[in-house]
């Protein structure tokens, strides 16, 4: 690593882990609300028997959520592999370089708004006990006892797909069979309404935006959907 200040990595700050989990289990749960319930009504409206609704519905569940457990694994998986090169990479830089690592750290913290001799001395300070731990979390933003583990971001994602899916489904298998598509639209879009709600409090953004944006998705997508049920049912 250059130890002039132009050189240093980019850093920034990020939320807890808690919040960055329960955003992503909002996201899955969306994702699973979205594409269920696109699929039921496209169902709905091909004008399928209830068996075939529930077949349908199961199905599209169960692929949907080891679809997503699979994604997340693999994403998390090479994360986790990029991390450790990075702390190996790190871990060998403060053996052989360990001046320009700390004149490195000394700029880090100078550019957070401190004196160039504050920030030497806190550098100095701050690796006396960690020297590794500290230049990850201040150059790469990284903490090495929180790397987060694949298996239990799949199984958390597939959980969150699940979850969100139950609410279309549980809709479409127990309204009447008359009003089974607009149950599953109004029920779809409501809970749409409130991940945005979730999604945008998490985040601190609009929340009329963001549950907007979500609704009206939503809308669009299972209306395309129900359109191309309907289409094949009078076809055949």
């Amino acid at each position: 690593m250059t130890s002039s200040h132009s050189g240093i990595e980019p850093h920034s700050g990020s939320v807890t882990s808690a919040t960055n989990t329960l955003r992503a289990g909002v996201l899955g749960a969306n994702d699973g609300i979205v594409s269920v319930a696109a699929l039921l009504i496209g169902v709905l409206g091909a004008g399928a028997s209830d068996s075939a609704l529930m077949t349908a519905g199961i199905a599209a569940t169960v692929g949907g959520a080891v679809s997503m457990a699979l994604g997340e694994y693999v994403s998390v998986s090479s994360q986790r592999d990029t991390e450790r090169v990075l702390i190996d990479k790190e871990r060998r830089e403060l053996v052989e370089d360990p001046d320009g690592e700390h004149e490195e750290l000394t700029q880090i913290l100078a550019g957070y708004g401190m004196s160039e001799q504050t920030a030497r001395t806190a550098a100095s300070e701050i690796t006396q006990g960690d020297a590794l731990g500290a230049h990850l979390r201040l150059e790469l933003g990284i903490d090495q006892e929180e790397l987060t583990s694949p298996i239990a971001a799949a199984a958390s994602s597939a959980i969150a797909f699940v979850l969100g899916a139950i609410v279309p489904l549980a809709a479409a298998l127990l309204a009447p069979s008359a009003v089974a598509a607009v149950v599953v639209a109004l029920v779809t879009l409501l809970a749409l309404g409130l991940t945005g709600y979730i999604s945008a409090r998490l985040s601190d953004a609009p929340r009329g935006r963001a549950i907007a944006r979500l609704v009206i998705g939503g809308a669009l997508g299972l209306a395309v959907t129900y359109g191309i049920g309907a289409l094949f049912a009078v076809q055949a």
